[in-house]
């Protein structure tokens, strides 16, 4: 029913298309004929080598660039200049994490007084600094509005034996260190992206007395929630998950990779929730755009691009406590201080912005889907986009 029912949207869709290019059936072929003379097929062909031209070399360049990038260890894509506060790599537990305060442009004053706000990075097979590598970006408003800014990142390499444990763990410390920093502001605002996010929300549930308001974006929180409605709601992944049989893929990578996971694996099932996007229409913008869309696009392959690892324990963890398990919102998973991760015990207000129309739409259901099963309705309150 489910392959019936998405032949025959594709089949819709594709007569849709057609009937768009070809237009008006009654007209015939007077149209496109009347434009086939020799003159416009010339400039066509000016104008096709010339954006074949500016595309292959936009390709050299983001080629380039991932050389370039790799050989400088993968530093953060971070618009804004910065200053190592906490490297995490000197903690009695090492992490491959470290806390950065955001250095203020040029015509930016920042108010020590106003409540710090601290971004958590997604570590999800790429690298850091997606919430600040444009002017235009987390960092760039709330430094505008003079709040200090801290940036959590995280190295490429992880440190041996590391966990998800020990990285919350971490993230407490960067916290505290924070409003030591700032004794007299209002307790810091949390941001986290796509993975940070529910890296936040464990946090605020582990911490409560020293974590502020807590915004998600994209954030996957309730793995199990399926389809609010049929036909284009279906997530290929959902099968996909089913088809290759749980978490033992994720397992057997690893153990490929001599206990460290590859985060391009990660980056490909992100590539598969959409292949058109993935394999024609990226790349038919850049064609189209030639002139002017490079820039925008090498700038987010930059950070695209970079793929980080994992140690085996970490991708278990996520596999088996949160892709299949389910257990991020529930009261199954337990803090190094023994404290029960269950966001029904944190006080902070949260706001959670689903995705709707990104790289993954259908997540907005997983980032939602989990506040009907906690005690968190009263003090939620959801931003849809």
């Amino acid at each position: 029913m489910v392959l019936q029912r998405r032949l025959k949207h594709a089949q819709e869709a594709y007569s849709g298309r057609v009937q768009q290019a070809v237009g008006d059936p009654g007209a015939g072929l007077s149209t496109p004929v009347a434009g086939m003379d020799p003159m416009s097929g010339y400039a066509y062909a000016i104008d096709s080598m010339q954006r074949a031209v500016l595309f292959w070399d936009t390709l050299r360049q983001r080629g380039n660039n991932f050389v370039e990038n790799t050989m400088q260890g993968l530093k953060p894509v971070l618009h804004f200049g910065y200053e190592t506060v906490l490297d995490g790599r000197q903690f009695e537990r090492p992490v491959n994490y470290a806390m950065l305060k955001i250095t203020p442009p040029d015509g930016v004053t920042i108010d020590d007084s106003r409540r710090p706000y601290v971004i958590i990075d997604p570590r999800a097979g790429h690298g850091p600094g997606i919430g600040g590598f444009k002017d235009d970006s987390q960092v760039g408003v709330a430094m505008r509005a003079g709040h200090p800014v801290y940036f959590v990142i995280f190295f490429r390499d992880p440190e041996p034996g590391q966990t998800l444990l020990d990285v919350c763990e971490a993230e407490q410390q960067f916290i505290k260190k924070v409003r030591a920093l700032h004794p007299h502001s209002a307790k810091p605002a949390i941001i986290g992206n796509c993975q940070g996010g529910w890296a936040a929300m464990m946090l605020g549930a582990s911490d409560p007395d020293d974590t502020g308001p807590i915004v998600i974006n994209g954030a996957p929180m309730s793995y199990w929630s399926g389809a609010w409605s049929e036909g284009e709601g279906d997530n290929p992944m959902r099968y996909s998950g089913g088809l290759l049989g749980g978490t033992w893929l994720a397992s057997y990578m690893a153990d490929l990779g001599n206990g460290k996971f590859d985060g391009a694996w990660l980056v490909q099932n992100f590539e598969n929730l959409n292949p058109a996007n993935s394999l024609w229409d990226k790349y038919y913008n850049l064609y189209e755009k030639a002139d002017t869309e490079p820039p925008r696009f090498l700038e987010f392959e930059r950070w695209w691009g970079g793929y980080y690892l994992m140690n085996r324990e970490e991708i278990e963890w996520i596999t088996r406590n949160l892709f299949v398990g389910n257990k991020l919102w529930g009261v199954t998973s337990k803090t190094p201080a023994a404290r029960r991760s269950t966001y029904a015990r944190s006080a902070r207000p949260s706001c959670c912005l689903p995705r709707w129309a990104t790289i993954s739409p259908r997540r907005s259901r997983h980032s939602i889907g989990w506040w009907t099963s906690t005690a968190v309705p009263r003090r939620l309150r959801l931003a849809a986009r």
